[in-house]
């Protein structure tokens, strides 16, 4: 179990909800998105992480949109935490990235192509933040404890584990749903992010999607038990400068969540 602000993650308690925009855009979508994003959380009563990437470093293409600069970004995101009171979640790519990202959020994250390099798991257990660590998409699930353990051995205990799919053959990824199960055996809240499970991985310059299968996805983990759900949300995936396939109209979120919501209240009893 991990308590970040007065927000519990795990030991059954309902789901938390990590949600945002892919990557910071400009100011004022992100500002427009976290109020809503909030809005909504706030009349279903499920606790908020929102989530962007001040940059993305791990584009398919070298000609794809990165970010707008370190420093904007997070200065853009640190508005999101004091105006509406919400913890913030970003991912790092170094081990510099940690400390500097560490100043303006509350949850670090370890990106599923990065979950084996011990530099950077290191460098975010130290920052004493919250880290979620993303299982690599060549990972089975019990092998995401090693790199838990690279974080635990800075003394920080206060580690997530995400599910984002697993690689199926070229350009393809599948949820399975044991993986889980296992990752919760191994002591940690467990995520489930249903948006860049349903990418379709590196096809042409872009990643593709199947947005058509968030829903599914997300209720099959919810009914597994899980501590958290990722969704990145954008009020327009196809005009978003990254992961336009795969990101969930930030319109269907409130009829998602409730569903969800239903499932949840079943599993956990509350």
């Amino acid at each position: 179990m991990i308590q970040l602000n007065s927000i519990i993650i795990g030991d059954n308690h309902p789901f938390i909800l990590i949600a945002g925009p892919c990557v910071v855009e400009n100011e004022k979508m992100i500002m427009q998105t976290a109020k809503q994003i909030k809005s909504i959380c706030n009349e279903l009563n499920i606790p908020l992480i929102f989530k962007s990437s001040y940059k993305k470093a791990n584009r398919t293409s070298g000609k794809s949109f990165t970010g707008i600069g370190d420093d904007e970004a997070l200065k853009i995101l640190f508005k999101v935490k004091e105006k509406f009171n919400i913890p913030l979640l970003t991912d790092i790519h170094t081990a510099e990235e940690a400390a500097i990202a560490a100043k303006y959020v509350d949850v670090i994250q370890i990106p599923a192509f990065l979950c084996r390099q011990t530099d950077l798991l290191i460098a975010a257990g130290i920052t004493k933040k919250v880290v979620n660590i993303k299982k690599g998409q060549f990972l089975a699930p019990e092998d995401i404890k090693l790199a838990a353990d690279k974080v635990k051995s800075t003394g920080n205990k206060n580690i997530m584990l995400t599910e984002r799919g697993t690689t199926f053959g070229y350009h393809n990824l599948v949820v399975d749903m044991r993986s889980l199960v296992i990752m919760k055996e191994l002591g940690y809240p467990v995520v489930m992010d249903a948006t860049h499970s349903v990418q379709l991985p590196s096809a042409g310059n872009t990643s593709g999607g199947q947005p058509k299968f968030i829903l599914p996805l997300a209720k099959a983990a919810v009914a597994v038990g899980i501590d958290a759900l990722f969704l990145e949300v954008h009020p327009n995936p196809k005009e978003a400068l990254s992961d336009a396939d795969s990101q969930l109209p930030l319109n269907k979120l409130k009829n998602i969540l409730e569903e969800l919501q239903k499932i949840d209240k079943v599993v956990k009893g509350y």
